[in-house]
């Protein structure tokens, strides 16, 4: 399955996107502001341009994992039905922990990427739902999960 996040709006304390599953459009999302990481960059240029909880993760692909409980996360309500295995992305240069979750703006990420509904500007709505129908189409994957940030 190849997951693609599309950064259509990059603002000073946000980005807003829009993510395609086999490329059909199947939600928005929001994210800490792009600062133009990419992942062929060293892990050494990419930490002297980041900003700590202020930046998204680097442009590149990523192996996304449905098998680690996310401590942080996994007693939140909206994480039971998966007892707390959020979608992980794997080797992401410069980051650790970078999930799949339920936000409504890049205030409470820390370079992760929330799935919902745009309803206004640097915010999106019906995260929780979108969440969980994006955890079972992922789920439902017979084939390695990746993820294209653009």
């Amino acid at each position: 399955m190849k997951l693609v996040l599309k950064r259509i709006n990059n603002q000073d304390t946000y980005c807003e996107g829009e993510l395609y599953i086999d490329g059909i459009k199947f939600c928005s999302t929001i994210e800490d502001t792009d600062r133009g990481l990419d992942n062929n960059m060293s892990v050494e240029e990419i930490k002297s341009k980041k900003v700590y909880g202020e930046t998204a993760i680097p442009k590149g692909t990523y192996q996304i994992t449905l098998d680690v409980v996310s401590p942080k996360f996994k007693n939140r309500s909206w994480a039971l039905f998966c007892e707390g295995k959020l979608p992980r992305l794997l080797d992401v240069p410069g980051f650790d922990g970078v999930l799949i979750h339920v936000m409504n703006s890049a205030l409470e990420s820390s370079g992760c990427v929330g799935v919902g509904i745009k309803d206004r500007d640097g915010h999106i709505c019906n995260s929780t739902q979108t969440f969980k129908d994006l955890y079972y189409k992922l789920k439902s994957a017979t084939d390695q999960i990746t993820i294209t940030i653009e």
